[in-house]
């Protein structure tokens, strides 16, 4: 059995085929797809967050107001990039969205990813500490944002205060209990998923990972995925933790069950890994996409080792096709797919 639930970029665009034509049909598509999957069954609505592009960016908003419009799916990122964040006010505004959602959310953060501007974080007014680099800067807001959600008082309290306040040192408010082991760090390699796994959080791998098996090149996306969670889930135990940790991964599933399905992703030829770099020093594995007839997929999805290691599925949805396509897509994989391999 697995969680299954979509992931969505959030993009818009004006350009001919867009059903999302604006970022307030970004937006609020995104608030109805979350409500039409959880009537089909599904388990969560996740999104990525994108600085400076026509994609979504400020997570909170939406993540209450699908709260508010749902009782049961979860909620949550994958990923908020850290290197943007201020933790006080970011714990402030995830514990407002988490009591209002009924503390449904699991969120995503990290590093982040190549940006569409320059070093983006510091027109947020962010600028790594002497010695350390932006990397650097996004663990240690992480760090910082998990130490506030433990709920504990830090603030010295105003002697002559507008309001009366409880005994001792004060935390942010709203605290939503509960929260801090709902918190998933997104990790492209094997030091990162162990770093991870010793701060305490659960496991987001999406659809690509750093080249860096143990068994050397060529070795398939689906494989080094699978060893990075054995490496987080080995890290994890090494670290003392009592709870259980959760693990995600990102695929790409369209289960071709129509002629509109095959139209749109019928003999597209992305059904091999990729190499490439995504930075001056990261080789990384771009993992395939699987589009084929529902037997086939079962076939396909029962040989991947990563998902097999996983308790959690986001499916990475075209959201520029609209609602009812995205929809169908988690549809068929819960009718046609999921049943076959145990997921359901």
């Amino acid at each position: 059995m697995k969680h299954i639930g979509f992931l969505s970029f959030g993009h818009w665009s004006d350009s001919p085929g867009s059903r999302v034509r604006s970022a307030s049909d970004s937006l609020l598509q995104s608030v109805e797809l979350a409500v039409a999957v959880e009537e089909l069954g599904a388990d969560g609505a996740y999104f990525r967050v994108h600085h400076f592009a026509n994609q979504l960016s400020s997570p909170f908003p939406l993540l209450a107001a699908i709260g508010a419009r749902t009782s049961r799916i979860e909620i949550g990122t994958a990923v908020i990039d850290m290197r943007y964040e201020n933790p006080l006010y970011m714990a402030e505004d995830a514990g407002a969205a988490d009591l209002i959602a009924g503390q449904r959310l699991q969120l995503g953060i990290s590093r982040g990813s190549p940006e569409q501007v320059i070093d983006g974080w510091r027109y947020f007014g962010y600028e790594p500490s002497e010695g350390e680099d932006d990397a650097d800067m996004a663990r240690e807001h992480a760090r910082a944002f998990l130490e506030v959600l433990n709920g504990e008082g830090f603030a010295e309290p105003n002697p002559r205060p507008m309001f009366p306040n409880p005994p001792g040192l004060l935390r942010v408010e709203p605290h939503s209990a509960g929260l801090r082991d709902r918190i998933w760090w997104g990790a492209a390699s094997r030091e990162t998923a162990e770093w991870a796994a010793g701060q305490g959080m659960n496991l987001q791998s999406s659809t690509l990972v750093a080249n860096d098996s143990a068994a050397g090149a060529g070795t398939p996306f689906h494989v080094t995925q699978a060893e990075h969670i054995r490496a987080f889930k080995d890290a994890w135990k090494a670290a003392g933790w009592q709870r259980e940790p959760r693990v995600s991964v990102s695929r790409s599933i369209f289960p071709l069950v129509d002629a509109q399905d095959r139209t749109y992703f019928g003999g597209r030829g992305d059904d091999e890994d990729q190499v490439g770099y995504i930075d001056q020093r990261t080789q990384a594995v771009f993992g395939r996409s699987y589009a084929a007839e529902p037997d086939k997929l079962v076939e396909q999805l029962g040989r991947d080792e990563a998902i097999a290691a996983a308790d959690t599925l986001l499916l990475t949805v075209p959201n520029q096709l609209g609602v009812d396509y995205n929809a169908h897509v988690v549809e068929n994989v819960l009718k046609h797919v999921a049943p076959a391999l145990g997921w359901r």
